[in-house]
């Protein structure tokens, strides 16, 4: 690990010129003491990084300094196979390894079409932490080691034993084979079997887990995709599961259709409202899916449902009816 952040180090003094030991370190992710020595290291090697003092110093090369040092490691490969949102290689672990890949292909580059392709990223932005309104987007916060050891297994075809927090639950350790990871909105999640059972744990979710020797039972090829689906539809047609009537304007029908898990039945009412008939996960997901939509919604059955919307409400106004 350490060569492949001497090679990041080079990489980025190459493409940015002079940098002080906190902006290096900030890249690596390491502390300006592990930046020092890894100058020093460098310089140990016969790599002619030197040292500017002042306000504006910091370190930079040589110029015309040039060695071949793009060679891909396995997980900057991978990190480049995943690379279509940054947050996803987050997701499983391979943030860093994306980050020094991604230096590698640049400096891979013929230096006459480097400052171009530099110039044409920075006119791209992918998936930002924030839309429009400034909504923040959350993604799930996973240790390095947790998610690299699930990682190791999912690849090596290994048994994985994990500790695992189900919600409302307390965390029990269970052993499973591992088939695929997916990151879906963020979220990471492990698709094994248990016991010759589908089961899906988001990764979110695992405390701790350590690889196996003993081999997965497992198919030698699987359709990912087709796997995600047919959970995700096992998923949506769960006990749980309600169906409510509720009116809408149809200027937030689409939301409405959006959250629901399907829409069973539709039609005009005479004020042009529109009158449909919905399902939803469970009770609670039913409850905050129509307080979304305030005043633009209305909930017709089940009485249940329209009673903790009302109860909502009268707290809310209670809470707003006096002065603070």
């Amino acid at each position: 690990m350490r060569a492949d952040r001497l090679v990041s180090l080079v990489l980025l003094l190459r493409q940015r010129g002079r940098l002080s030991a906190t902006a290096l370190a900030g890249e690596l992710g390491v502390s300006t003491r592990t930046v020092l020595r890894d100058i020093e290291a460098l310089s140990a090697a016969g790599v002619p990084v030197y040292a500017e003092r002042g306000r504006l110093g910091g370190f930079a090369l040589l110029p015309g300094f040039r060695t071949e040092l793009t060679g891909l490691n396995n997980d900057e490969a991978l990190a480049l196979l995943v690379a279509g949102s940054r947050r996803g290689a987050q997701a499983f672990g391979l943030g860093s390894a994306l980050a020094s890949a991604m230096l590698k292909v640049v400096d891979a580059l013929p230096e006459s079409h480097r400052d171009t392709a530099a110039g044409v990223a920075e006119r791209l932005l992918i998936d930002p932490e924030t839309d429009l309104l400034s909504r923040r987007v959350v993604a799930d916060e996973v240790p390095d080691a947790i998610v690299s050891e699930v990682r190791r297994a999912v690849f090596a075809g290994h048994k994985v034993r994990i500790h695992y927090a189900a919600v409302d639950q307390p965390p029990t350790w269970r052993t499973v084979d591992p088939i695929g990871l997916v990151t879906v909105r963020d979220q990471g999640y492990l698709l094994a079997t248990r016991s010759g059972a589908d089961r899906t744990y988001r990764l979110s979710r695992i405390l701790a887990a350590e690889e196996l020797a003993e081999p997965a039972q497992r198919p030698d090829r699987v359709d990912l995709d087709r796997a995600w689906q047919e959970r995700s539809t096992r998923f949506r047609a769960g006990d749980d599961q309600v169906t409510v009537l509720v009116r809408v304007h149809p200027a937030r029908r689409e939301e409405l259709v959006g959250t629901a898990v399907a829409v069973l039945a539709e039609e005009a009412d005479a004020d042009g409202w529109l009158r449909l008939e919905v399902s939803f996960q469970d009770s609670r997901h039913a409850v905050w899916a129509l307080w979304q939509l305030a005043t633009s919604a209305e909930a017709l059955s089940p009485q249940w449902l329209r009673t903790s919307l009302r109860d909502r409400a009268a707290a809310v106004a209670t809470r707003y009816g006096v002065s603070p």
